[in-house]
């Protein structure tokens, strides 16, 4: 039986982003190793912020973690600008990857909107 976070589209998208992110960072070259640790701590950090605010009670905490979960969303499309204005990632590989970014930072927007509603019910949404 699945846990209620594998269930949110939000995080089978923030999952492929996680793939993709990992494709990008392999094929840097030597000496960006602080570009491709960034991009993969802010990846993840967007799969488990999901998961754990997933499996909040309170509405308040899943909203918080959600809002963390969109930072680290940003953060990585920021770390792909850098990587892109330094001629480092390739531009089509990138444009997927904030495609997916995109997508899960409206997700966890909406699903943060609405949890933080008064009288909005439970709030696990299937965004």
């Amino acid at each position: 039986m699945p846990f209620d976070f594998e269930r949110l589209d939000v995080y089978n998208v923030a999952i492929e982003f996680v793939a993709v992110a990992n494709a990008i960072k392999r094929r840097l070259p030597e000496g960006y190793a602080d570009l491709a640790d960034q991009l993969q701590r802010a990846a993840t950090s967007i799969v488990l912020n999901i998961a754990e605010g997933a499996g909040e009670y309170s509405r308040a905490e899943k909203a918080r973690f959600y809002r963390f979960a969109r930072r680290s969303a940003f953060e990585c499309a920021a770390v792909l600008d850098i990587m892109l204005k330094l001629h480092l990632a390739d531009a089509t590989e990138a444009s997927n990857g904030r495609d997916l970014l995109d997508r899960i930072g409206a997700m966890l927007t909406k699903m943060a909107t609405q949890l933080e509603k008064p009288g909005s019910g439970s709030g696990s949404g299937s965004v």
